[in-house]
């Protein structure tokens, strides 16, 4: 018995069906372009075999972790804790069958998708997960992560990865990223520059963090000007390690074009932690153009992911730390948003800025629109709780007819969970084939261009927006 069928995510029509499985067959196997996502380089320059199942799959991966806790189970029975240790009487076998007995929940869920997929392709399991299999589970994964084709560059060579983008701080000294070209393995693992924590005046260590800029630098971060240089030393050090972008993970995705005076005086109060949220806001807003304004010189792609309420339970925040599940989407202004921004560099070719959206409302009626008609947007992959297969559908449907397929970029994983790489770029493969078929069987396009066009949400238009 099979858990994954050959069929699925295809259309039911099977004249639909037909033309879908052509194109899908004729892109299932083309290298994977991962331009974006949270992977660990040093999992690459050490190629230290994953220790066991549970570190692998549960407690690492939040799309696993938040269902279980939305049924209410302790987040110490599933190894969470502030320090990432597990402090109670559990062992990884043990939070690995409280995982097990309740992988009923995520039936339906895109996280049961890739997981079905990793289990049977990578590990052979054909039986379904639950409490009678978890031990079967475990001991055959257990097993495999010690022999040498499981290791971490061995699967990135299995997976097919033609190049993986890490995601960076700029305090981070790249080390697992040199330690990696100045080996004998030939993976391409790049870095992109995420400066959130040294933008963002809301963030606890800001200020400490302004001080580690200017230290590794040799700027003097205490001046505005200073930190603009910092800031461009930065990029150009993570661009001289293989980076091609940037990436701004921002409340909102408001911009603002202040003028120098202005933002002096909220920088000179940032340091302080002297801000009002209204005046916090107006400083990330401004630095957005301040990015835009460095990527016109160093030609780095600028990514924006806004929208998320991030850390939404403060009990949670304060008891196990950031990035524990509790970030929830909520409604996002694009129009008069980016307006500063793109009233000064959004006719500039040189400037290119990938938008993405956990506001599905704004697909239709304004990115597609934005993107549609500024020649440096495009519209980023469906993001996070999009990232599945109806999201994907709702993506393609929303925003083709305005922007057409040359203003998306191709598919993007976005993925601390390294094993479900190969999984998710399967799912999208399979849904924009199943799409394309569908504008074949009604005459929109023709067989030859849902060809084309396979190619291009496969592999073309990421490696070309991402200069890769």
């Amino acid at each position: 018995m099979s858990i994954l069928t050959e069929n699925r995510l295809l259309p039911t029509d099977p004249s639909t069906a037909k033309i879908a499985l052509e194109l899908f067959r004729l892109v299932e196997n083309i290298p994977i372009i991962s331009p974006h996502g949270h992977t660990e380089a040093h999992w690459f320059s050490e190629n230290a075999a994953f220790e066991n199942p549970t570190d692998l799959f549960v407690t690492p991966d939040h799309y696993v972790y938040r269902m279980l806790i939305s049924h209410g189970i302790d987040p110490a029975s599933i190894g969470l804790s502030s320090d990432g240790e597990i402090h109670l009487s559990e062992t990884k076998r043990e939070i690995w069958n409280v995982f097990a007995s309740n992988y009923y929940l995520f039936q339906g869920t895109p996280t049961r998708l890739w997981l079905n997929f990793v289990f049977q392709n990578l590990f052979g399991l054909k039986v379904s997960l639950n409490a009678e299999t978890a031990e079967l589970y475990y001991n055959v994964i257990d097993e495999a992560l010690k022999k040498p084709e499981f290791k971490p560059r061995a699967l990135f060579e299995q997976f097919n990865i033609e190049v993986l983008s890490t995601t960076n701080s700029p305090l981070d000294n790249l080390e697992a990223h040199k330690n990696i070209i100045n080996s004998d393995w030939a993976g391409r693992i790049i870095p992109a520059y995420r400066p959130d924590n040294v933008i963002d005046p809301d963030n606890e260590n800001f200020t400490e963090n302004i001080q580690k800029l200017g230290e590794i630098t040799g700027e003097n971060t205490e001046k505005f000007s200073g930190y603009l240089a910092a800031q461009f030393s930065r990029r150009n050090f993570f661009k001289s390690l293989g980076a091609t972008s940037t990436d701004h993970g921002h409340p909102t995705a408001n911009t603002e074009n202040l003028s120098s005076s202005e933002v002096t005086k909220l920088f000179d109060k940032a340091l302080t932690k002297n801000l009002s949220a209204l005046e916090s806001e107006k400083f990330r807003g401004h630095m957005l153009l301040e990015m835009a304004r460095m990527s016109l010189e160093d030609n780095l792609v600028m990514q924006l992911h806004p929208g998320s309420f991030r850390n939404h339970s403060p009990k949670i925040l304060s008891a196990l730390g950031r990035d524990r599940g509790f970030d929830i989407p909520r409604r996002t202004d694009y129009v008069q948003a980016l307006k500063p921004l793109l009233d000064e560099v959004g006719l500039d070719n040189r400037f290119s800025l990938i938008l993405f959206t956990l506001d599905e409302t704004a697909l239709s009626r304004e990115l597609a629109p934005l993107c549609g008609v500024y020649p440096c947007l495009k519209i980023g992959p469906p993001w996070w709780f999009f990232d599945s297969v109806e999201g994907m559908q709702r993506f393609r449907r929303a925003v083709t007819e305005t922007a057409g397929f040359f203003n998306t970029v191709g598919f993007n994983d976005d993925t601390r969970a390294f094993c479900s790489i190969p999984a998710r770029h399967d799912v999208a493969r399979r849904v924009d084939c199943s799409y394309l078929a569908e504008l074949v069987v009604s005459g929109q396009i023709s067989e030859e261009e849902g060809e084309k066009l396979s190619y291009e949400l496969t592999y073309g238009l990421a490696k070309k927006a991402y200069k890769l």
